[in-house]
């Protein structure tokens, strides 16, 4: 069995089966860790504090929020929510939006989403404050694995995005959404720049000019 000692809470991949990860998963005092689990290992993050990671967090949820909104793209949002493919994977970006005409009925509870019954998101963002060579490797091919279809990762210290399209098992670099139409990227990365000199509502003002253009 596997003891949740200090020395695994290190943002580090080690060897564990399904049923240790579950148990670990559900012990108390780790319920602000971040789980990950996948092709037999795990991987347990303390949640980020820093405001840093905070506003990125709410300047990505508002483009596309925004951005879905005025393209009437219908959407549903989570928020640090687990997604689970029980005895497979599961992870918890700090964002994922399910996105398209279709949408999954996944009701209210404190459980995981069920990947089986639900489908995996249709975009997943992981923000790196500290975990970025992670982000772009391991948790990279976890969502490939997943079956996500946009996977984006935000560099918190450059304020840069590296986004990839996901399909037939593989990833590739994007300067363009595909699951957001016409969404350029670019975009994105000068909001993040914007939110570090100006308030939430100047922000969400150039995005709406930039998206009615």
């Amino acid at each position: 069995m596997v003891n949740a000692s200090p020395t695994l809470i290190a943002d580090a991949w080690v060897k564990a089966t399904w049923d240790e990860f579950l148990a670990l998963a559900e012990q108390p005092e780790l319920e602000k860790a971040r789980f990950y689990y996948d092709s037999g290992r795990m991987r347990i993050e303390t949640m980020p504090i820093g405001s840093a990671h905070g506003r990125d967090n709410g300047t990505l949820a508002a483009s596309v929020s925004l951005y879905g909104t005025l393209k009437n793209i219908r959407y549903v949002s989570f928020l640090n929510s687990s997604f689970r493919k029980a005895g497979e994977r599961e992870c918890q970006p700090d964002l994922a939006f399910y996105l398209g005409p279709e949408l999954p009925d996944i009701p209210r509870s404190n459980s995981p989403v069920d990947v089986n019954l639900y489908g995996p998101p249709t975009l997943v963002i992981e923000v790196s404050a500290t975990t970025l060579s992670d982000d772009l490797g391991q948790k990279r091919l976890l969502y490939e694995r997943l079956g996500i279809q946009e996977y984006w990762v935000v560099n918190v210290e450059a304020a840069t995005v590296i986004a990839f399209a996901i399909a037939d098992g593989g990833s590739r670099q994007i300067q363009v959404s595909t699951v957001l139409p016409d969404l350029s990227l670019s975009i994105v990365e000068e909001a993040l720049r914007r939110s570090q000199s100006e308030d939430d509502s100047a922000v969400n003002r150039w995005l709406l000019q930039q998206f009615s253009a």
